[in-house]
């Protein structure tokens, strides 16, 4: 399987990082822009890449690729994979999906009509850790209580506060919290819970973008607190709380590198499951597995939940007072 990647941002070598682990997925081609050339060129050669682009189009024509990477800003995600999805590629697509829920219904309605694969590069949903812990969540009994808190204080935060706007604060561009990391949060949460019942959120907002927030998720029986801030920090933690139970982590949601899991009345237990370190390993490579044997049942139960994440994310936003691009 042939890789091409649209974007040269920070994620890039991490994504590289991951996919020379795999050896069914091959990266051969890299796209930016013409401004960005010289970047480009010295990305390309540090990573190994041999083709450069500067034109999306052309990039799209090369038979040899099989599946496109988009890693461009939030607000250009949409029209990026619904051009590779005309052209025939897979597609790998960058958390958030998309900016917002109309746009993700219409590219997975058409990955399905083209009979191609379209996924959310959403690492959490992958891990051994988190499958384990899918597993044991019936062992707390009723759920009462989720709490996930993923704060990152940003070095952008700095240049926002002088007026700089760069695109993870810009409204315009799909940025905010919400959307650069509360979005772990919502698919660690939905890909246990589904959809919820109803969605609140209370964000701090500074010029038109959510800095910080606290979204709340109601299920029948028991609520979720998915906390995220980019212009504060305090430890990282995951707390599923049954009343038989718990599961505890100190573990950012993105990476969810360990968890403990603890009877009310015995002993607990330490999982640290993932063993490979490259936090795109698992996710590659269940979308190389899935496109490999045809997996549709898996593609349509993924792609669903995209669409569930979205859908909380446009009502949260729009709560908040926060543009919803379009």
């Amino acid at each position: 399987m042939k890789a091409g990647i649209a974007g040269a941002g920070m994620i890039v070598p991490t994504f590289m990082e991951a996919s020379r682990l795999i050896p069914e997925l091959e990266v051969k081609a890299i796209c930016g822009t013409e401004r960005s050339k010289e970047k480009l060129e010295k990305l390309a050669f540090e990573q190994q890449i041999k083709e450069v682009y500067c034109n999306y189009e052309e990039m799209l024509t090369d038979r040899r690729l099989d599946v496109i990477y988009v890693a461009v800003p939030n607000h250009l995600h949409a029209s990026f994979v619904q051009k590779a999805l005309l052209a025939g590629k897979s597609v790998i697509c960058e958390k958030p999906f998309c900016s917002n829920f109309k746009q993700a219904e219409a590219l997975a309605s058409l990955a399905l009509e083209k009979g191609v694969y379209l996924f959310e590069a959403i690492t959490n949903q992958y891990f051994p850790n988190y499958q384990k812990l899918k597993e044991l969540l019936p062992d707390l009994g009723a759920i009462k209580i989720v709490e996930i808190n993923y704060s990152q204080y940003s070095s952008r935060y700095d240049a926002f506060l002088k007026g700089e706007i760069l695109p993870v604060f810009d409204p315009m561009k799909s940025g905010g919290a919400l959307m650069d990391l509360n979005v772990y949060n919502i698919h660690f949460i939905a890909g246990l819970f589904g959809e919820p019942l109803e969605v609140r959120y209370f964000a701090n907002v500074a010029q038109g973008i959510d800095t910080s927030g606290v979204l709340i998720l109601r299920y029948p029986g028991f609520v979720c607190s998915a906390i995220a801030a980019k212009d504060c920090k305090a430890p990282c933690c995951i707390n599923i709380q049954g009343d038989k139970g718990c599961i505890i982590s100190d573990s950012p949601s993105n990476v969810f590198t360990h968890f403990r899991y603890e009877k009310n009345h015995g002993t607990g237990q330490l999982y640290e499951l993932n063993e490979v370190k490259e936090r795109f390993y698992h996710e590659l490579l269940t979308f190389v597995h899935m496109v490999q044997t045809g997996d549709h049942s898996l593609h349509k139960e993924q792609l669903k939940r995209s669409l569930t994440v979205q859908k909380i994310l446009d009502e949260a936003r729009r709560q908040a007072g926060i543009m919803i691009q379009e």
